[in-house]
């Protein structure tokens, strides 16, 4: 009797299989990390923009901070910003600030500031 050699056509089928598998799991991967380094800039943009406001208010102050628009433009995106405020102690504001823009990754800043402007 002679022996064969090679593999069969179920060894093949289920090298196949695994091979898929490994190669769909390395996609996802890689999708999930563009993905995270593509949104990068935008969360960047929108930390500006509330470090930004969180300056504003605390040079002018919770009062005059108020009236400042709700609407900004910063790296050719319109930035929407909210300000929740909080009393503290000692005559301070907590204010965080939540920055958001359609489709876009944002940003939240608590700051302590001023109620009023020097």
């Amino acid at each position: 009797m002679r022996l064969r050699r090679g593999f069969t056509l179920i060894e093949l089928a289920v090298a196949v299989a695994i091979l898929a598998i490994g190669t769909m799991a390395a996609y996802r991967s890689f999708d999930a990390a563009q993905r995270g380094i593509g949104g990068q800039l935008d969360r960047a943009l929108a930390t500006e923009v509330a470090l930004n406001r969180a300056a504003e208010l605390r040079l002018n102050g919770m009062q005059a901070g108020r009236g400042l628009p709700s609407r900004v433009i910063q790296g050719g995106r319109t930035w929407t910003i909210a300000v929740h405020e909080a009393a503290m102690a000692g005559g301070l504001i907590e204010a965080t600030i939540a920055v958001t823009a359609p489709d876009r990754p944002g940003a939240r800043l608590v700051a302590a500031v001023p109620a009023r402007g020097p």
